[in-house]
C-alpha cells in the first residue's frame, strides 16, 4: 500500500483521496505501481488548479460575462465533487466559492452600472426630445434642420432602453421631427408660390421698361421708371435662376432709355451753358442802369436788354435764380423810380395826403388834450386808455407825414 498527505493506494489498486469530509474513492489503478497511480491523480488535481487559475486570471483581466464564468465554475466545480484527483479538494472548493462571489459582486456592479447607464440614456433622450420638439417650431430652417440631424446622431449613439419606454420616446422625437419638417416644407411652398407670383410680376415690369427703352419723352418715361423700380422693390425676389436673368433686362432696358437723355441732355447743357453767358452779360449791362437818375432812359435802356434776354433761351437749372434775381433787382428799382415819380406828379394824390393828415394832426391834438384832463381829474384808468388811443393815432400820423415828404415836403 502506498500512501501521500492528500492520498493513498490499498491492496487492490483502489485509489482514496483525502477530505474535510473524510476518504472518498478517486478510482482504481492496476496498471503500475501505487505510486504511479497516485503521481497520475496528483496530475490530474494540477489540471484542475491550472483550469481554476486561468479561469480566475479571466474573471480579474477581461470583460467574461458572469452567466459564462457560472458556467466555468460550476463545470470545474462538478469535477471537483466527483473527486477524480488526488489533491487539497477543500483548498479547490475555497477558491472556486471565492470566484464565484466574486463574479457574483462583478455582476451586482455591471448591473448597477448596466442601470446607471440606463437612466443616463434615459435623461439624456428625453433632453434630445424636448429639444426635437423646441426645434419643431422653430422658423431658423436650415440652422433647425441641421441640429435635428446631430440630435438623431447622437439618438443612435445611446442605449436602447426597454421597448416601451424607447418607442414612446422615439415616438415624440420622430414626430418632433415631422412637424419640423411638414412646417419646413409648407414654408418652402408658400415662398415658391411667392416666387412665382414675382416672377411673373417682374416678367411684365420688364416687358413695360423694353418697351419704353426708346421713348424720347424724357420727363414722363423717367417718372415712369421710377414707379417701376419701386414696383420691382415690391414685388420680391423670384426664384434665384430667373431672378438674376429678369434683373440684367430691366436694367438694361433702363440704361439704354437713360444713355440717350444723358446724350440729348449733355447737348442741351451745353447750349443752355453758352445761354447763361449771354444773360449774364445783359445782367451786368442790366445793373449799370442803378441806381436811376433818368427814368425814362433806364426804362428804355431796360426795355431793349429784356427783349435780347427772352431771345435767348434756357439757362441750366440751378443757375436759374441767381441770373434772373439779378435782372429783377433792376427791374424792381425802375418800378420804384416809376412809383416814386407818380407821387410827385399826382395833385390829387398830394391833396388827399395833406387832408388825411391834417385830420389825424387835429385827432392827435385833441386826444393829447383829453388825456391831460383825465389825468388832472385824477381818472388814470380813462387817461391810459385814452393814450392807447393816442399812440395809435400818433402812428397813422408819422406815417401819413412821411407819404407826403415823398410828395416833395
Amino acid at each position: 500500500m502506498s500512501s501521500d498527505p492528500w492520498g493513498r493506494v490499498d491492496e487492490t489498486g483502489t485509489v482514496y483521496v483525502r477530505t474535510s469530509e473524510g476518504e472518498q474513492v478517486v478510482g482504481s489503478w492496476q496498471a503500475g505501481t501505487p505510486e504511479e497511480a497516485l503521481a497520475y491523480f496528483e496530475r490530474k488535481y494540477e489540471g484542475l488548479v491550472v483550469e481554476i487559475g486561468l479561469l480566475e486570471k479571466r474573471v480579474k483581466t477581461t470583460d467574461l460575462s458572469a452567466k459564462d464564468a457560472t458556467t466555468a465554475i460550476e463545470h470545474i466545480r462538478q469535477q471537483v465533487d466527483e473527486h477524480h484527483v488526488v489533491g487539497d479538494l477543500d483548498a479547490l472548493r475555497k477558491r472556486l466559492d471565492t470566484l464565484a462571489a466574486t463574479v457574483e459582486t462583478r455582476r451586482e456592479e455591471r448591473k448597477a452600472q448596466k442601470a446607471k447607464q440606463t437612466d443616463e440614456a434615459r435623461h439624456a433622450k428625453e433632453a434630445l426630445v424636448a429639444e426635437a420638439e423646441e426645434l419643431a417650431q422653430s422658423e431658423q430652417w436650415r440652422a433647425a434642420g441641421e441640429r435635428l440631424r446631430a440630435l438623431v446622431d447622437k439618438w443612435k449613439g445611446l442605449p436602447r432602453l426597454d421597448r416601451k419606454s424607447d418607442d414612446e420616446l422615439w415616438h415624440r422625437f420622430s414626430h418632433a421631427r415631422s412637424a419640423f419638417s411638414k412646417r419646413r416644407k409648407a414654408h418652402f411652398a408658400a415662398l415658391d408660390a411667392q416666387r412665382e407670383q414675382a416672377r411673373q410680376t417682374k416678367e411684365r415690369l420688364v416687358a413695360e421698361a423694353e418697351s419704353l427703352s426708346g421713348s424720347t419723352d424724357w420727363g414722363t418715361t423717367a417718372a415712369r421708371y421710377r414707379e417701376l423700380m419701386a414696383d420691382w422693390k415690391a414685388a420680391g425676389r423670384a426664384q434665384r435662376e430667373h431672378e438674376d436673368d429678369l434683373w440684367n433686362r430691366f436694367r438694361g432696358a433702363q440704361d439704354v432709355f437713360f444713355a440717350a437723355r444723358s446724350g440729348v441732355f449733355a447737348e442741351r447743357d451745353a447750349e443752355q451753358t453758352e445761354n447763361l453767358k449771354l444773360k449774364e452779360e445783359l445782367a451786368a449791362e442790366a445793373e449799370k442802369l442803378m441806381p436811376v437818375t433818368d427814368l425814362k432812359a433806364a426804362r428804355a435802356a431796360f426795355r431793349s436788354i429784356n427783349e435780347r434776354w427772352e431771345a435767348i433761351g434756357h439757362v441750366p437749372r440751378d443757375a436759374r435764380p441767381k441770373v434772373e434775381g439779378r435782372m429783377h433787382a433792376v427791374e424792381r428799382a425802375i418800378q420804384e423810380a416809376e412809383e416814386a415819380e407818380w407821387r410827385r406828379t399826382n395833385p390829387e394824390a398830394r391833396a388827399r395826403a395833406e387832408g388825411l393828415t391834417g385830420q389825424l394832426q387835429s385827432a392827435v391834438d385833441k386826444l393829447r388834450g383829453q388825456v391831460d384832463a383825465a389825468r388832472a381829474a385824477g381818472n388814470n384808468a380813462k387817461a391810459d386808455k385814452l393814450a392807447k388811443e393816442l399812440e395809435g393815432r400818433q402812428a397813422l400820423l408819422d406815417q401819413a407825414l412821411k407819404g407826403l415828404q415823398e410828395f416833395g415836403g
